[in-house]
Parts: structure tokens; sequence; C-alpha cells
């Protein structure tokens, strides 16, 4: 290298005092906001940059604006302006050779930067040995991943999700429910409300967006407002599998995670989690289970692995929190597990992690409950990781489409939202995989044979609109969910007030009831019995409920019977109980019980076998307490049929109880 000379900024070697003076208090105000954090590198930079047009020929200058390059874009320019920092002193700084390893490391050339990594190590002072010996082994093993990571691509797609998203400001933090049509993200734009500014960096305080998905596309993104946006930060951090309940975070008490309501298209004012999900730590993610009856979240409270843990909590029927569990040592590691998001199987979760096998900051991980224990994490892979920090990664139930931000080359601002899709192996494609992952941009598209063997998403969607039958508006409804086997419900949810959807993971190897009411409306129930292999695919069905008026019938389709026999099964407790509730709170309904059949075996026998079915009905709920003057009951064996007789389906909508209401 051709050495040049060292400037220092001083009277001595500058004519323009005055020059030299504005220059000084450039240099400072970017050391100023430097040492907040590295995030300010941009806002830094900007004041480094000044200083460097009044004296481009200061080494400490040139390595500190190489320092900034290396968080921000273009990365190309570290390198330059490290070699003219050494050049200008080659004991500019003793990290020198770490720093330009980390430019090398970020640049995706890991043979190099292991090279100058194992150099600085080589060569540092016992008191750098100190402070950075673990930090450069976890560099060099970071590259060892890298340079086997980049040989082994996951087949995937990556795409900026464009304008209606992005903005030239930062867009980050993506979260869509189950069905991906909704998304919900954290912007820093100056139509913020309030339009306040941090101290910190100078930039517009975070506010909440959120699109809706049409025909495929993502429609334009929109401010959601008050309440839940304020003067301060508000980001989102996690949704609900409806889409209908939204988790937030505020920097209060050390930073809390706050949870909104959705009736219709209103958000309620956002409520801070109680003990034992918050405390006096920082508590940052969160996430609901599919069902609903889990939450997921992240804490740096005592008595973990690390600095921050993922936790869970179960919630009853009641709401209340059971005490937090950690999620062990599997999972948690001695530094910080961020970004948790709950897949829609309900035994996966997705966060980020620096400290297990990665190729450079964070990485994204999926880890899976199995046989009562959580199994180690999997990376999963480049290009979805990169040497970069890779968090707040959402994907939706068919497994096939992700989301997460990135601050990439070509992006439309400083942080763009990005789509992964999971292509699965090139040669024999495959479209519903809720493990193959993503990670290409629009200018490296991945032409690989996916070297990662895929599973199948094992659920079933099930959406629908829940509406009036006679005036068709929507109806917000509770749906209940039941495990029929156990008999007993393990999830509940509500259709949306304003527009009546629902949206529901039914993940495979279940026997499931399901039920909807709403306040003077007859219930529907309906069945699912999915395969333990069913592999991702979505059911819809819209529901028109009736009012509760003389003539509503509905089937009783989770109340079963031995076969032909008339012996209630336990598993139809559920469905007769609820029987009961709604007798009990309409004391003057009359119900007639009607049992049917398929037309296998006599018209003698099936005709018995429903009447003996429909008065096993009743006196289960007279048994309850309910007066037997109350029903009538009558057995039509196979004359009146729902459907035809001539397919297994059809048989079986056949073979059904069902209750119609003759006084109230």
């Amino acid at each position: 290298m051709v050495f040049a000379q060292n400037v220092e900024f001083e009277k001595a070697n500058f004519k323009n005092k005055d020059g030299l003076k504005e220059a000084i208090f450039d240099y400072e105000d970017g050391d100023y906001y430097y040492s907040l954090s590295p995030d300010n590198a941009e806002l830094a930079l900007s004041f480094y940059l000044k200083a460097y047009k009044f004296n481009p020929s200061n080494a400490i200058l040139n390595f500190k604006i190489g320092l900034c390059y290396l968080d921000s874009k273009p990365l190309s320019k570290a390198f330059d302006f490290f070699d003219s920092a050494y050049k200008l002193d080659p004991l500019v700084n003793p990290r020198y050779n770490y720093y330009y390893a980390k430019a090398y490391h970020k640049n995706l050339q890991f043979d190099k930067a292991k090279e100058l990594y194992e150099l600085y190590k080589k060569n540092m002072s016992s008191d750098e040995n100190n402070m950075m010996l673990k930090t450069v082994k976890r560099n060099i093993k970071e590259c060892t991943n890298g340079i086997r990571m980049v040989k082994n691509p996951v087949n995937v797609s990556i795409k900026n999700v464009g304008p209606a998203i992005n903005s030239e400001h930062l867009d980050y933090g993506p979260v869509v429910n189950i069905d991906e049509s909704m998304m919900f993200y954290s912007a820093r734009r100056p139509e913020s409300i309030g339009g306040k500014r941090s101290k910190m960096d100078l930039m517009y305080f975070e506010d909440i967006y959120w699109a809706e998905k049409n025909n495929g596309e993502w429609q334009k993104s929109k401010n959601i407002g008050e309440p839940i946006n304020t003067d301060y930060n508000d980001g989102v951090v996690g949704i609900a599998p409806d889409g209908n309940t939204m988790i937030l975070f505020r920097d209060n008490n050390g930073g809390d995670l706050y949870y909104s309501k959705r009736h219709g298209n209103e958000w309620e004012k956002p409520i801070a989690f109680p003990k034992p999900i918050n405390s006096k730590y920082l508590e940052s993610s969160a996430s609901y289970s599919a069902s609903g009856t889990r939450l997921f979240f992240v804490s740096d409270r005592p008595g973990g692995y690390g600095m921050k843990d993922i936790y869970y909590c179960d919630i009853d029927e009641k709401g209340n929190y059971s005490n937090p569990r950690n999620l062990g040592s599997r999972v948690n590691t001695e530094g910080d597990e961020i970004g948790v998001f709950a897949f829609a199987d309900g035994k996966t979760i997705y966060f980020s992690s620096k400290e297990h096998d990665g190729i450079g900051d964070y990485d994204v991980y999926k880890a899976t409950y199995k046989n009562h224990r959580w199994l180690e994490p999997v990376n999963l892979g480049y290009p979805i990781n990169t040497p970069d920090p890779e968090v707040f990664f959402s994907i939706g139930a068919s497994g096939r489409n992700a989301y997460y931000s990135s601050d990439r080359e070509g992006g439309l601002g400083k942080q763009d939202v990005y789509r992964i899709t999971f292509l699965g192996p090139k040669k024999e494609p495959s479209y519903s995989t809720s493990e193959q992952l993503i990670a290409v941009n629009d200018v490296i598209e991945a032409d690989v044979e996916s070297k990662v063997k895929v599973d199948g998403s094992l659920l079933t969607l099930l959406k629908g609109v829940v509406t009036d039958e006679v005036t068709s508006k929507p109806v917000e409804a509770t749906i209940e969910l039941i495990d029929n086997e156990a008999g007993k419900i393990i999830a509940t949810f509500q259709s949306n007030s304003a527009s009546g959807k629902f949206v529901i993971s039914l993940p495979s190897g279940k026997n499931y009831g399901f039920a909807i009411y709403a306040d003077n409306y007859l219930f529907y129930s309906d069945n699912f019995e999915i395969p333990e292999f069913e592999e991702y695919h979505e059911v819809t069905r819209n529901v028109a409920l009736q009012k509760i008026i003389v003539g509503s019938t509905v089937d009783l389709r989770n109340v079963f019977f031995a076969y032909n026999k008339s012996n209630i099964d336990s598993q139809s407790k559920v469905e007769l109980d609820r029987i009961i509730s709604l007798m009990k709170k309409h004391k003057k309904l009359k119900l007639e019980v009607d049992g049917h059949t398929d037309n296998i075996g006599s018209a003698g026998f099936n005709k018995k076998l429903s009447l003996q079915r429909a008065k096993a009905v009743v006196n289960y709920i007279v048994a309850k307490g309910i007066s037997k003057d109350r029903f009538a009951y009558n057995g039509y064996g196979f004359s009146k049929p729902k459907a035809t007789n001539a397919t297994v389906e059809g048989r079986k909508l056949n073979r059904r109880c069902e209750i119609k209401i003759i006084d109230k």
C-alpha cells in the first residue's frame, strides 16, 4: 500500500478556522449518535461525512465512517474507508483486522473473513483477549457455517412486497394472520400519530400499519390510528391467528406487552398484559398459539438461561394465565432469543438467535415440540438467513409464504418488508409445505435443488363467514372447537362482527367438533375427522344461523352412537350440554328431537333404531334437570335423507339426530 500523511483536527493543520470548528462539531455529533447505538449508524454517518468533506485525511474518521457503512448501505464503501484509514495510520485501531473481517463476513466472503478473524485472534492483546475472545470465536464458527450453507442453499424466492406496504422510510416487523389475509407491521414515517421524533436517532416514533389482501395482492396499507397508535413508539409484535387480537410493544415500565381486541373494524384501547406476562423487566415480543390457549413471550427476567429467553403461559377458559415456563436449554441460550412466532400446527415455533449455529448476527430458527420436549432448533438456512440480522419471521398456515423485513440493496426504503416463498425440491415442486423456508432476493434467485428434507404442513385451515339466515348480514358469533375424543372444548373464537369472517387451524390427527352460536340464534354444529398425516388444505364453511323461532332446525353432528345401537357415546357430552344451556336460557323453549339413519338394513330396524336414539338424547337432557314436558321425539329411519345413500359421505350425513323448535 502507498501510505499517506494522517491529518489531525488541529488548528495548526488548517487555515480555515471556522471550517475546522464546524467540522469538529460534526465529528462530535457523529460520535454522540454512534455511541447511543450502532442502530444510529446512518445518522452518525451523515455527520461524519460532513467532517470528512473538510478533512478526508484523518485515519480515525475514515475508520469510523467504515464502521458506519458496516451497518448501512452500501457495504462496499466500508472496504474503501477501512483501506484509507490503514494507509493513513496502520495502527489506527487495535480491532482493525476484526472489523475488516466483519466487512468480508457481511459480504458473504466467509473464507477471507475467517482468515482475518484468525489473524486478529492470534495478535490481540491481553485486554482484547478478555473482551473479544468469545465473540471472535463465535464469528469464526459463523464463517464455517456460512461456507457450508452457501454451498447448500434452500430453494426459495424472496420478493419485495412492493409500494403498497413499503415506503422510502423504515418498514419492518411484519406479522400475518393465519390465512395471510391481513398484515400488520411497524413503520417510522413523518405522518406518525403526534409527529414527534426520538431524541436518540432523530427519527419519527414508530406507528403500526395494516393491510388486507384481495385477489392475491396486498392492498395499500393504512396507519391503524388511535387508540392503537400514540404520540410515542407503538410496535406490533404479534397477531392472533384469527386476526382479532393484536399484541404490541411499548417501552413503558422497562418494556411491556399490550393487547387490543378488534370488534368489527374498531380496535379497543390497548391493555397491558398482567403478571405473570409483564414484569419490571423487559418483555419484547409474544405470539399466541393457534388455539389461542397459550402465549409464548420473550423476557429478560432473572432465572433464565441467558439474556432474553422464550417463555410460555397457558390460558384457561376464564382468561387466567398459568405460571411462566421457560422453554429450556435446547431453545434458550446464554445470549438473546427474540421475535418468537407460533406456527399454526400447534407444535412449532420460529424465533431469532445469535447463539445457535448461525452465519452472523440474528438468524431465524425453527423448534418443534415432540414427545413432551422441545427438539434442537434448526437454522432455516441461506439465503433466508444472512450475516445481517433476520428477526420477526412470520409464516402463514400453508407454510408456503413467510414474511420478514430486511435492509438489503434494491429496496424502496431504509428497511422493507419481503415475502419468502418456499419452492421445495427443484425437480419435484411441492406447494403445500410448512418447512420449506425461503430467502432469495430479486437479484439472486435460488436455482438449486434443495438439500433439505421437506415435511408437509399437517393441518387443515377452516374458514368461512357467519351470517343471519334471513337478512344475510354478518353475525358476531362464538365459535367453539371441541376435541371429540376427549369430550372437551379446546379453544374458543369469535367471528368478526363487521364481516362475519372466521378462520381456525385444525392440526391433523384429531376428531374435531365445531359449534357456532350467538344470542337469540339456534346453534350450528359440524364435525371434522382429520387423519394424522393429512397435509395442508383449506375448508370453507359459510354458516347461516337461524333465529330462535318455531320451525328452526339444526343437525346434531357431534352426537355419536355405538354402531347399530342407541347408546350415546361419551364424546357427545359437549353437544348435548349445549342444548341444556340453550333450554336453561330460554325457559319456554320446547324441542322435538328426530332420529334419522342411512338405508343400510331394513326399514323396520332403522325406524326403531332412529326412535331409540332420539329418545336417548331426550333422556340424557332430562336427567340433567330439564323437564320432559318440553320435549317430543320421533324416529324416521331412512325416510328423510339429507343426501344420497349411494356414497359413504352421503350415508354419514343421513345418520343423524336433529332438533326442531316446536314452541317458544
